[in-house]
C-alpha cells in the first residue's frame, strides 16, 4: 500500500468514527464529572423532617453489600425533586405521617454493580429476601434489573410511608435468617414503614403498584402515597410500590455518575 493510499485510509477511517460518534442517541448519554450540577441537593436541607433509611448504603439489600458509589448515607436530588417532596412531607404530616426515603440519585457506577450482581449467578445470598419467587437467569428479562436506571437522572426516588411518632428500626445483621418479601409484615425484616403489602425492592408481581391481590389498608397505604405523590408532580412505575420520578425532569437524558456524598455537591449544604 502506497503512503498516499494509507493516508486516504485513515482519514475515511477518522470520518467513520466521528460519523458513529455523532449518530450515538441522546438518550445514551452519560456524565461521569465528579461533581454533581449546581441544581442537585441534599433533601435534608430541603425538608431535615423526611426520614432516610439509605438502604444501598448498607449490607440489606439485594446484592449483599453496600452498593458502589454510595460513601454516604445521603439523599441527593434535583432541587425541583426535593422541593416537591417537601410540599408531600407537607401534607403528610397533619395526617401523622411521614415520608421515609430508602434511595434517590443513584450513580452509574452504583447501576453497574447491580448488573455484575445480576450476571452472577452462583451469588443466591439473598434470594431468600429479594426474589424468593424468581429464578435468577429471569432478572434481566423480567425487568427487575437493567443497564440504565431513571435514578441517575437525579428526579427519582423510591420512598414509603411511616406512622408517626416513628418506631426504631433494629440493624441488619448479615447473615441472618431472611424472610421472604411478601410474608406477612409481622414476619418480614422489621421497617417501620406502614404495611405496604411487599418489603422495598421485593422481586415479585405482588410489588405492582394496584396488583388486585393487595386489598385492604395495604391499598390504602399504597393510595395514600400515590395520590399525594402525583398531585404534585410525580409520576409512579406501575411494578414498584416505592418508585416515583417528578416531571418534568431537568437532565432527562442524562445519566450521572459521581459518588452519593455531601461532597459531591457543587453548593454548600
Amino acid at each position: 500500500m502506497t503512503r498516499r493510499s494509507r493516508a486516504v485510509r485513515g482519514l475515511v477511517t477518522l470520518l467513520a468514527a466521528l460519523l458513529t460518534a455523532t449518530a450515538a442517541p441522546a438518550t445514551a448519554r452519560a456524565n461521569t464529572a465528579p461533581e454533581a450540577p449546581a441544581d442537585f441537593v441534599a433533601l435534608r436541607t430541603v425538608d431535615p423532617t423526611i426520614l432516610q433509611e439509605m438502604r444501598y448504603f448498607t449490607p440489606h439489600n439485594f446484592v449483599g453489600a453496600p452498593v458502589d458509589g454510595y460513601l454516604q448515607p445521603v439523599c441527593l436530588l434535583t432541587r425541583p425533586a426535593a422541593e416537591a417532596l417537601h410540599r408531600a412531607q407537607e401534607e403528610l404530616l397533619p395526617q401523622g405521617y411521614s415520608l421515609k426515603v430508602y434511595d434517590c440519585y443513584r450513580p452509574q457506577r452504583a447501576v453497574d454493580h447491580f448488573v455484575r450482581w445480576a450476571e452472577d449467578l452462583d451469588d443466591q445470598a439473598t434470594k431468600g429476601e429479594f426474589y424468593p419467587d424468581v429464578d435468577k437467569t429471569r432478572l434481566f428479562e423480567d425487568g427487575y434489573i437493567a443497564e440504565k436506571s431513571g435514578h441517575s437522572r437525579g428526579s427519582t426516588t423510591d420512598l414509603t410511608i411511616v406512622q408517626l411518632p416513628a418506631l426504631a428500626t433494629r440493624p441488619y445483621v448479615p447473615g441472618e435468617t431472611l424472610v421472604p418479601c411478601h410474608a406477612p409484615q409481622e414476619e418480614r425484616f422489621p421497617d417501620n414503614s406502614v404495611d405496604m403489602g411487599t418489603g422495598y425492592d421485593c422481586f415479585d408481581t405482588l410489588a405492582h403498584t394496584l396488583d388486585p391481590r393487595i386489598q385492604g389498608r395495604q391499598l390504602a397505604h399504597r393510595l395514600l402515597l400515590k395520590n399525594t405523590l402525583e398531585g404534585l408532580g410525580f409520576v409512579n412505575l406501575a411494578e414498584e410500590w416505592w418508585h416515583y420520578t417528578f416531571k418534568p425532569e431537568p437532565y432527562p437524558d442524562t445519566y450521572f455518575d459521581f459518588p452519593v456524598s455531601t461532597a459531591s455537591l457543587t453548593t454548600a449544604d
